[in-house]
């Protein structure tokens, strides 16, 4: 097959990175509004469907390590064909499930799989444009990678209605198969220079990242964030359908006005980047997040059969999302070109680890109310602009 590499200065190969950057969103987001129907399939309960969640982001976090090394060594290419492969072959294996045991092995494979694509398009993009244009191009990339879980929910609880919920899983190895064929003709090897695969030299690799205050600052305030939106996401369907009576095909449409925001987010992030430093405007997007937090579960508190005290404020904490994440992750691998893979891999392995914790603990404690969901995303969000407002402290005195 004759391959054309897309050119740097391309918008389709931002709309490439996008794509690849959408297989771990869409993982989740596509099969949300299934999770009542496959529970009574399958004989389960709330707490084991939030575990099909949580396993998903423990094999998407653990596999980051290796990741980031591989791909410092071996290239970018091969590791996103492979891994695509394996997510390709595990959405197979969660078509096929019988049990909830048998569908938590193959969405850890599932996550293994889909950890390349989020991953290694932040690494590409980092190779290509460089600490400077990487955050208004890791802004763009957001912008257009939000246009997939904008009709992901929808297309699952329509799917809901005349096929069953195996065909969503179907639909991603679809999707996965696509990507690896766009990948093969259009995407170029990004490497600038081999790293080794020693043991010592990645165990001092990681440790040299962890001994940076700033990355680690920036990448556990970026990952609480992160963690306070997936406390919502793995309770949105329980929450809004069992709780609060919503059909399952109109599920979908509560999620619009979330990306909505997050696109919006995204667009004003990639027109901050050139005026405001990263730290000034991962500041802003953290105390958006909080102060949305704080108002839903006060308007929870006060109009308990409410959607709308929910869905509102959520749309504005995507939009702190879109301010914060992409800047995060700009301040966090600028100072480590030679190991972009191994910073956008632990970056990755720290922000989808927590998440994992995140709809665990939730799905422990939901019941018959969003109020765990909602006390563990103020919580989260509240340490995450502490973190912030220290970033922003230490690039000021530093200047």
């Amino acid at each position: 097959m004759a391959r054309r590499h897309l050119n740097p200065e391309s918008p389709w190969l931002l709309a490439l990175l996008a794509a690849l950057v959408a297989l771990g969103p869409l993982s989740v987001d596509m099969y949300l509004p299934a999770m009542p129907t496959m529970m009574r399939a399958l004989d389960a309960d709330i707490g084991q469907m939030h575990l099909t969640l949580s396993t998903y982001l423990t094999g998407f976090a653990v596999f980051h390590l290796a990741c980031g090394p591989l791909a410092d060594r071996f290239g970018r290419r091969p590791l996103l064909l492979g891994g695509t492969l394996v997510f390709v072959a595990a959405c197979i294996g969660c078509a096929q499930s019988d049990s909830v045991e048998e569908l938590l092995v193959f969405r850890f494979l599932q996550g293994v799989g889909a950890c390349v694509g989020p991953t290694l398009a932040r690494t590409v993009t980092r190779d290509i444009f460089g600490p400077r244009r990487a955050a208004r191009a890791l802004s763009l990339i957001a912008m257009l990678m939000a246009l997939g879980p904008a009709v992901a929910p929808t297309l699952g609880g329509f799917v809901l209605l005349v096929l069953p919920w195996p065909v969503i899983f179907i639909f991603l190895a679809l999707y996965g198969a696509l990507m690896i064929l766009l990948i093969q003709v259009y995407l170029a090897e990004s490497l600038p220079g081999r790293q080794s695969l020693h043991p010592a030299s990645i165990a001092r690799n990681y440790a040299h990242l962890i001994a940076d205050p700033s990355f680690l600052s920036v990448t556990i305030a970026s990952a609480l964030v992160y963690a306070g939106l997936m406390a919502y996401l793995s309770s949105s369907s329980f929450v809004y359908i069992d709780m609060l009576g919503v059909p399952v095909q109109y599920f979908g449409f509560i999620f619009l006005s979330t990306v909505a925001g997050y696109i919006a987010g995204s667009g004003i992030s990639a027109r901050l980047a050139t005026r405001w430093d990263s730290q000034q405007t991962m500041l802003l997007g953290g105390a958006l997040c909080v102060l949305t937090c704080t108002c839903m579960w006060v308007g929870n508190n006060l109009f308990a059969s409410s959607i709308w005290v929910l869905i509102l404020p959520m749309t504005v904490y995507a939009i702190g999302m879109g301010l914060v994440l992409p800047h995060a992750m700009a301040i966090a691998m600028a100072p480590f070109p030679q190991m972009a893979g191994t910073a956008s891999a632990l970056l990755g392995f720290i922000q989808m680890g927590l998440s994992a914790l995140a709809t665990a603990l939730v799905g422990a404690l939901l019941t018959d109310s969003p109020q765990p969901m909602l006390i563990a995303m103020v919580a989260f969000n509240g340490g995450a602009l502490l973190l912030a407002v220290r970033v922003f402290r230490n690039t000021t005195r530093s200047h």
